[in-house]
Protein backbone atom coordinates (compact mmCIF):
# COMPACT_ATOMS: atom_id res chain seq x y z
CA UNK A 1 0.00 0.00 0.00
CA UNK A 2 1.13 3.65 -0.66
CA UNK A 3 2.11 5.04 2.59
CA UNK A 4 0.96 8.42 1.20
CA UNK A 5 -2.57 7.34 0.80
CA UNK A 6 -4.54 9.07 3.51
CA UNK A 7 -2.16 11.96 4.11
CA UNK A 8 -3.82 15.33 2.92
CA UNK A 9 -0.12 17.15 2.27
CA UNK A 10 0.95 14.52 0.07
CA UNK A 11 -2.44 14.62 -2.39
CA UNK A 12 -2.30 18.47 -1.69
CA UNK A 13 1.50 18.17 -3.32
CA UNK A 14 1.10 15.75 -5.84
CA UNK A 15 -2.12 16.67 -7.58
CA UNK A 16 -0.74 20.76 -7.88
CA UNK A 17 1.95 19.08 -9.44
CA UNK A 18 -0.43 16.45 -11.90
CA UNK A 19 -1.92 19.84 -12.72
CA UNK A 20 1.34 21.86 -13.49
CA UNK A 21 2.02 18.45 -15.69
CA UNK A 22 -1.83 18.43 -17.21
CA UNK A 23 -1.85 22.29 -17.60
CA UNK A 24 1.44 21.32 -19.69
CA UNK A 25 -0.26 18.79 -22.05
CA UNK A 26 -3.27 21.04 -22.44
CA UNK A 27 -1.38 24.17 -23.90
CA UNK A 28 0.62 21.45 -25.98
CA UNK A 29 -2.74 20.40 -27.41
CA UNK A 30 -3.81 24.17 -28.43
CA UNK A 31 -0.85 25.25 -30.04
CA UNK A 32 -0.70 22.23 -32.58
CA UNK A 33 -4.89 22.65 -33.24
CA UNK A 34 -2.97 25.94 -34.04
CA UNK A 35 -0.54 25.19 -36.18
CA UNK A 36 -2.97 22.61 -38.13
CA UNK A 37 -5.50 25.30 -38.34
CA UNK A 38 -2.97 26.70 -40.72
CA UNK A 39 -1.11 23.88 -42.98
CA UNK A 40 -3.07 24.51 -46.05
CA UNK A 41 -3.49 28.44 -45.73
CA UNK A 42 -1.11 31.04 -46.93
CA UNK A 43 1.25 30.68 -43.76
CA UNK A 44 2.80 34.14 -44.59
CA UNK A 45 -0.73 35.94 -44.45
CA UNK A 46 -1.30 33.99 -40.98
CA UNK A 47 2.03 35.17 -40.27
CA UNK A 48 1.19 38.48 -40.89
CA UNK A 49 -2.12 38.94 -39.55
CA UNK A 50 -0.82 36.64 -35.89
CA UNK A 51 2.26 39.93 -35.71
CA UNK A 52 -0.64 43.17 -36.45
CA UNK A 53 -2.97 41.64 -33.95
CA UNK A 54 -0.82 41.77 -31.28
CA UNK A 55 1.03 45.17 -32.36
CA UNK A 56 4.60 43.12 -33.05
CA UNK A 57 7.65 45.19 -33.23
CA UNK A 58 8.98 43.23 -36.34
CA UNK A 59 12.15 44.34 -35.53
CA UNK A 60 11.86 42.46 -32.09
CA UNK A 61 14.35 39.26 -31.47
CA UNK A 62 11.35 37.03 -30.58
CA UNK A 63 9.70 38.68 -33.95
CA UNK A 64 12.37 37.18 -35.89
CA UNK A 65 12.13 33.90 -34.28
CA UNK A 66 8.56 33.60 -35.25
CA UNK A 67 9.37 34.52 -39.28
CA UNK A 68 12.39 32.29 -39.26
CA UNK A 69 10.41 28.97 -37.77
CA UNK A 70 7.70 30.24 -40.53
CA UNK A 71 9.30 30.17 -43.49
CA UNK A 72 11.02 26.41 -42.71
CA UNK A 73 7.11 25.28 -42.05
CA UNK A 74 6.25 22.45 -44.12
CA UNK A 75 4.07 19.47 -44.21
CA UNK A 76 6.59 17.03 -43.13
CA UNK A 77 8.25 19.52 -40.81
CA UNK A 78 4.34 19.81 -39.31
CA UNK A 79 4.04 16.14 -38.84
CA UNK A 80 7.24 16.01 -37.26
CA UNK A 81 6.22 18.32 -34.95
CA UNK A 82 3.20 16.75 -34.42
CA UNK A 83 4.43 13.03 -33.40
CA UNK A 84 6.89 14.85 -31.11
CA UNK A 85 4.23 17.12 -29.22
CA UNK A 86 1.84 13.69 -29.14
CA UNK A 87 4.35 11.96 -27.93
CA UNK A 88 5.42 14.87 -25.12
CA UNK A 89 1.19 15.22 -24.70
CA UNK A 90 0.67 11.65 -23.80
CA UNK A 91 3.94 11.78 -21.47
CA UNK A 92 2.31 14.84 -19.61
CA UNK A 93 -1.18 13.13 -19.30
CA UNK A 94 -0.42 10.11 -18.07
CA UNK A 95 2.36 11.36 -15.56
CA UNK A 96 -0.69 13.41 -14.19
CA UNK A 97 -3.38 10.51 -14.56
CA UNK A 98 -0.87 8.78 -12.19
CA UNK A 99 0.41 11.76 -10.12
CA UNK A 100 -3.86 12.81 -9.55
CA UNK A 101 -4.12 9.30 -7.85
CA UNK A 102 -0.29 9.74 -5.86
CA UNK A 103 1.04 6.29 -7.47
CA UNK A 104 4.33 5.65 -6.96
CA UNK A 105 5.25 5.26 -10.74
CA UNK A 106 3.86 8.46 -11.70
CA UNK A 107 6.66 10.04 -9.10
CA UNK A 108 8.92 8.39 -10.18
CA UNK A 109 8.14 9.60 -14.18
CA UNK A 110 8.12 13.35 -12.55
CA UNK A 111 11.27 12.81 -11.25
CA UNK A 112 12.71 11.46 -14.54
CA UNK A 113 10.98 13.36 -16.98
CA UNK A 114 12.00 16.65 -15.08
CA UNK A 115 15.34 15.85 -14.36
CA UNK A 116 15.99 15.64 -18.37
CA UNK A 117 14.54 19.10 -18.76
CA UNK A 118 17.07 20.84 -16.02
CA UNK A 119 20.30 21.00 -18.04
CA UNK A 120 18.44 22.58 -21.14
CA UNK A 121 16.37 24.96 -18.32
CA UNK A 122 19.68 25.81 -17.16
CA UNK A 123 21.55 26.35 -20.07
CA UNK A 124 19.14 28.35 -21.72
CA UNK A 125 19.11 30.42 -18.99
CA UNK A 126 22.64 31.56 -19.32
CA UNK A 127 22.47 31.92 -22.58
CA UNK A 128 19.39 34.16 -22.27
CA UNK A 129 18.22 35.10 -19.22
CA UNK A 130 14.66 36.22 -17.89
CA UNK A 131 12.42 35.95 -14.98
CA UNK A 132 10.49 33.78 -17.15
CA UNK A 133 13.39 31.25 -17.57
CA UNK A 134 14.34 31.45 -14.35
CA UNK A 135 10.73 30.88 -13.01
CA UNK A 136 11.03 27.63 -15.00
CA UNK A 137 14.07 26.58 -14.13
CA UNK A 138 12.91 26.89 -10.55
CA UNK A 139 9.61 25.51 -10.89
CA UNK A 140 11.15 22.33 -12.24
CA UNK A 141 13.74 22.35 -10.03
CA UNK A 142 11.17 22.22 -6.76
CA UNK A 143 8.81 19.70 -8.42
CA UNK A 144 11.79 17.72 -9.14
CA UNK A 145 13.30 17.65 -5.74
CA UNK A 146 10.04 17.00 -4.30
CA UNK A 147 9.75 14.10 -6.16
CA UNK A 148 12.60 12.88 -5.06
CA UNK A 149 11.68 13.40 -1.35
CA UNK A 150 8.69 11.50 -1.79
CA UNK A 151 10.12 8.44 -3.10
CA UNK A 152 12.86 8.42 -0.84
CA UNK A 153 10.52 9.26 2.00
CA UNK A 154 8.30 6.66 1.00
CA UNK A 155 11.77 4.27 1.09
CA UNK A 156 12.31 5.07 4.85
CA UNK A 157 8.71 4.64 5.77
CA UNK A 158 8.22 1.18 4.46
CA UNK A 159 11.49 0.39 5.41
CA UNK A 160 10.35 1.34 9.58
CA UNK A 161 7.22 -0.62 8.78
CA UNK A 162 9.41 -3.44 7.97
CA UNK A 163 11.39 -2.96 11.46
CA UNK A 164 8.15 -2.66 13.25
CA UNK A 165 6.95 -5.89 11.91
CA UNK A 166 9.74 -7.86 12.42
CA UNK A 167 10.14 -6.45 16.03
CA UNK A 168 6.63 -7.51 16.60
CA UNK A 169 6.99 -10.95 15.30
CA UNK A 170 10.48 -11.84 16.17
Amino acid sequence: MHPYVHDPEHIKGVRTVATIEFTKGVIVVLAGLGLFSVRHRDIWGVAESFLEFFHANPYHHYVGVFIDLVSKISDVRLWKIAVMASVYTILRFVEAYGLWYALPWAEWLAFASGTIYIPFEAADLVRRPTWFRLLVLVVNLAIVLYMLYLRLDAREKRRAALVRRTAETG
